[in-house]
């Protein structure tokens, strides 16, 4: 069994199973999991759907890159961040340097299918750009691509592939980079 030291920081864009596979890698390790979206909600006393309402997109982002800030000091941590949390580029190459960073990636077929079957999913998110799903998900993928390219130390293709087998991809990571260190 491998013993996470550091921290696994989970990255992609919605519906690519960051919290479904943060929640199962953490139990696995044996460690807290922190999914970045409900901690901020909690704090904040809402959903995100009504601070972006109440406040806009930037107060948002502003809760974002305080957690963010606060996380690069905790070890021992799974984390899946919102998938706009790659973007706080600043603190995001410090929290690199914290832990592994697994970016979790599906196509956008795949991602609208999900999105489509989750029923909570429309009133826990926003619209980023009040176009159609599918154009929003190709528009900021394609805007987020080098972010998530340049942002993180391992990709895993989460279509087609159960949470047990993508948690099984992180923890050979893991274990390989044990072996290397």
């Amino acid at each position: 069994m491998v013993q996470l030291q550091r921290k696994v920081i989970l990255t992609g864009y919605r519906a690519c199973g960051k919290s479904a596979v943060g929640r199962l890698l953490a139990r696995r390790l044996g460690v807290a999991f922190l999914d970045m979206d409900k901690e901020i909600e909690a704090r904040e006393g809402t959903t995100i759907s009504e601070m972006v309402a109440a406040h806009g997109w930037p107060y948002f982002r502003q809760r974002e890159a305080a957690l963010l800030a606060e996380l690069v000091g905790r070890d021992r941590l799974v984390v899946a961040t919102g998938g706009g949390a790659i973007m706080h580029q600043g603190v995001w190459l410090r929290l690199m340097a914290t832990g592994l960073v697994v970016w979790l990636t599906a196509d956008p077929a795949t991602i609208c299918k999900r999105l489509a079957a989750d029923s909570a999913s429309p009133g826990q998110r926003p619209s980023l750009t009040g176009a159609s799903i599918l154009a929003e998900v190709e528009a900021v993928l394609g805007e987020r691509l080098p972010l998530y390219l340049q942002g993180s130390h391992l990709a895993v293709d989460t279509a087609g592939h159960t949470p047990e087998e993508i948690v099984a991809r992180i923890e050979a990571a893991l274990a390989a980079r044990q072996r290397d260190s």
